[in-house]
């Protein structure tokens, strides 16, 4: 099966893209001051992110795991295997980093709020109510586009679930298939077993001309059973 084909890689190039999309979220993250509106609304939506990678990768990690318990039967290599863990690896820590940065920011950023929120008790109660008119707005702004990136990673997960099914699906059919293909080659193994077995017993009690003719008959008998077993 090709790279193109292997549902592992579909997985991956999905995956992949998430953890693009966290980097570049990271980023934006990174630069933005932590007293604001979006600093709180980009930390919910990378810890959301890195939550929904790191379960996507869990389920990959358990494929590998049933793949190398009888790698030959998918058509894998140790060598294979250890290149999907890898990247498993891999992707797991880059996502461990950001995750460990947000949480570490979210600690520092509640320590500011609090000595911010400290130094504003000298503002005037007008001033006070005008920020939070203007907070709240600002708010409910991010909540909205917030659920509409949640409902985006929803059909993701969902995407990624139907892929997991699929795969599901062909290997046991592919099952099927190998313990149909031996049932039929041990049947036919057995009547050949039994031909052999009547051949030579025949050949004992027939002459020269009695055995010419078996063995005509069995060539064709040999064609019959080569035309049921291969073309049919």
């Amino acid at each position: 099966m090709s790279s193109a084909q292997d549902p592992f890689y579909i997985v991956r190039e999905e995956i992949q893209d998430s953890i693009d999309k966290l980097q570049s979220t990271f980023h934006r993250w990174e630069q933005t001051a932590s007293n604001t509106g979006e600093y709180v609304h980009l930390t919910k939506e990378l810890l959301t992110s890195c939550e929904s990678i790191e379960w996507q990768v869990d389920e990959l990690e358990k494929t590998i795991s049933v793949a190398s318990r009888d790698p030959a039967y998918y058509g894998l290599d140790e060598v294979e295997l250890s290149r999907r863990r890898n990247w498993t690896g891999s992707a797991r820590k880059q996502v461990g980093t950001v995750k460990g940065a947000i949480e570490k920011g979210k600690s520092n950023a509640a320590t500011s709020k609090y000595q911010d929120t400290s130094r504003t008790n000298h503002y005037s109660a007008q001033d006070n109510d005008d920020f939070i008119s203007s907070e709240s707005d600002r708010q409910l702004l991010l909540m909205r586009k917030q659920d509409e990136e949640l409902d985006e990673l929803s059909e993701s997960v969902q995407r990624i679930g139907g892929v997991g099914l699929t795969i599901h699906e062909e290997l046991s059919g592919q099952e099927r298939i190998l313990n149909d293909l031996s049932l039929e080659t041990e049947t036919t193994s057995n009547r050949l077993d039994f031909v052999q077995k009547r051949v030579a017993m025949v050949m004992k009690k027939s002459g020269i001309k009695g055995q010419i003719m078996l063995i005509a008959f069995l060539v064709v008998l040999f064609i019959i059973l080569f035309v049921l077993v291969f073309l049919t």
